[in-house]
């Protein structure tokens, strides 16, 4: 019987096929109690499997094709600097000498013990990073059953199929495709994913910024994430259709479901040949008006794909990604430097916007000073409040943006500002980085200064921001929070958080007219931006930069070439002063 499983849009696409299962190997790990003779012998194994985990995930990265995704490399980093992580370690000691847990025991103990503390944080691609935690709890526990990758055995798990009515609608009876159906996929089998036969994949947890789901983007793979019970509910070899568009798989469709999405992947195919054929366009309304389309990077290796989809530079260069899973021991001036430096001479003379990080107390840096607990982290120390409490680091960071600016245009984007006050401790701090490397005599640019429109408060305040910037960007995944005052991952009121809602898009139509009115750059550089039901609304509002994943680029473009702008106006304005805006985006 055909039914239906909603999980969470993050690749698009549609895949069909034929279901392959890999279980959880957390399900059944074995609790008992170890003789104490037995402690070093328990240890040993634990070790010797994680070992064996990093020194697979070693030559994964050491043969990773040239085509290979630039984000799958620095999520394999990510893999072993948890691996080495020394909570990890010296927990899974402490559970198994001090309470007697047999390894898999304590193992898993310890990963639930820090998967509750990344379930506090308050950023959402932080809070996602969990799942990179359980992806190598699950790679040490099957090497500890003596299995390595679960997708490996996998590979040619197509041969002997018989072939039903569905195979035969296909047209292939000899190569039926497959879809992966899993817990999680960590990054290491993602390059086994790619050499398979699979034509996309689905899992239980995951979210739109988990790495499953940034480097199904990469590979540009169909992709379901967070479809919960999906590995539960799908039998091995069930018929699934994933819809990567709309976030569903359908199980056991019938012929006539089936049918109809074959032909919707016919008409992807052929949808994405066409967008290609954008790249090299320029980015014009119908009425001529010049619309810049920006990547949003984590490391300096995304630039190679937002040149590869013509992307006309960076709008959003998330460094706090070079602080994360570090155990504490942030990145100093030099490597901060090489790492911008990287990103800017990656986007081959386009500009870069370097955001200064973003991340606070909430977040696993272990630097026990900003260990304090916070009853609402989100309103807490946090981005540039964390980093307007600790100078020295601050520095080191603007040190390092303005070397790099000495090898290209940079501009320095400034997040969650509210304050009169924190914007001139901003400046003076700057200007005080300026004057250290001037001291050292060390070589440095010109950056162009900007502030992110992500607090209500910023964006009822925009003279007082203009007036000490050059540009602004509009954060709208947090702007959209704290307007509605919705955490946007709680399920309980996740419906609620509405980019459509008339106060959210007041505050951005009046950011946009004021930077423009004032002859200030302006830019959106959240989820909104690469939303393809709101390109035209954004238009019409006056915005001419657009900053999203690079994923989106081509199709926001192909909506930019197909608009005239200045006809958008009179209907953009219908819109706010309508009580249900989204009702006339349809």
């Amino acid at each position: 019987m055909t039914f239906s499983i909603h999980g969470l849009a993050v690749s698009r696409g549609i895949a069909i096929g034929r279901a392959v299962l890999v279980a959880s190997s957390r399900a059944d790990v074995a609790h008992y109690f170890i003789d104490p003779a037995l402690t070093e012998e328990e240890i040993l194994r634990v070790r010797a499997a994680r070992n064996a985990v990093i020194d697979e995930v070693t030559k994964v990265q050491k043969e990773l094709p040239r085509d290979a995704p630039q984000e799958l490399a620095a999520l394999l980093d990510v893999h072993l600097m948890l691996l080495q992580d020394e909570m990890l370690i010296s927990g899974v000691k402490h559970w198994i000498t001090d309470r007697h847990y047999n390894a898999e025991w304590a193992l898993t103990t310890q990963y639930e013990i820090i998967a509750r503390q990344f379930d506090e944080m308050e950023d959402q691609y932080l809070r996602e990073r969990k799942a990179d935690l359980e992806q190598v709890i699950e790679r040490i526990l099957r090497y500890m059953k003596g299995v390595s990758s679960p997708i490996q055995p996998l590979m040619r798990a197509g041969e002997g199929r018989k072939h039903s009515q569905q195979d035969l609608l296909l047209g292939d009876t000899n190569d039926v495709p497959l879809v992966l159906v899993a817990h999680d996929i960590s990054p290491a089998d993602m390059m086994q994913f790619k050499k398979s036969l699979f034509a996309g994949f689905a899992t239980d947890v995951g979210g739109k910024t988990s790495h499953t789901a940034i480097v199904a983007r990469s590979l540009d793979i169909p992709a379901v994430v967070g479809a919960r019970s999906a590995s539960q509910l799908i039998k091995q070899d069930d018929w699934v259709i994933i819809d990567g568009e709309a976030g569903v798989l359908i199980v056991d469709p019938s012929p006539i479901i089936l049918a109809e999405y074959g032909f919707k992947q016919r008409q992807g195919e052929l949808e994405r040949e066409r967008l290609n054929r954008l790249k090299h366009t320029p980015s014009l309304t119908i009425d001529s008006q010049r619309v810049e389309l920006l990547a949003n990077i984590e490391m300096p290796e995304d630039t190679l794909g937002a040149v590869k989809v013509g992307a006309m530079g960076v709008g959003l260069f998330r460094s706090e990604f070079l602080f994360m899973g570090r155990s504490g021991n942030l990145p100093d001036e030099q490597e901060q430097y090489l790492a911008y430096r990287k990103a800017v001479e990656g986007m081959e003379g386009m500009p870069v916007t370097i955001r200064t990080v973003d991340i606070g107390s909430d977040k696993p840096l272990e630097r026990s000073k900003h260990q304090e607990t916070h009853l609402n982290p989100a309103l807490g120390l946090r981005a540039i409040r964390w980093s307007l409490a600790d100078p020295p680091m601050f520095l080191t960071q603007l040190r390092a943006i303005l070397r790099a600016a000495a090898h290209g245009q940079v501009n320095l984007l400034v997040p969650m500002l509210a304050h009169a006050n924190e914007i001139r401790q901003t400046l003076a701090l700057l200007d005080h980085a300026r004057s250290m490397l001037d001291i050292a005599g060390m070589a440095y640019g010109q950056v162009r200064l900007g502030a992110m429109i992500e607090i209500p408060a910023a964006a009822l305040t925009l003279k007082l921001f203009l007036k000490h910037f050059d540009f602004l960007s509009i954060g709208t995944n947090d702007l959209i929070q704290y307007t509605l005052a919705i955490d946007r991952a709680d399920e309980a009121v996740a419906h609620l958080y509405d980019p459509c809602h008339p106060a959210v898009l007041r505050l951005i139509a009046d950011t946009i007219a004021e930077c423009n009115l004032q002859g200030k750059g302006v830019s959106i550089c959240g989820e909104m931006a690469g939303d393809i039901s709101m390109t035209r609304l954004l238009l019409g509002l006056g915005l001419r930069s657009f900053s999203m994943h690079p994923s989106r680029i081509l199709a926001v473009k192909q909506q930019v070439l197909r608009a005239d702008a200045s006809k958008l106006q009179a209907w953009a304005q219908q819109v706010l002063a309508s009580e249900d805006p989204a009702s006339l985006l349809q």
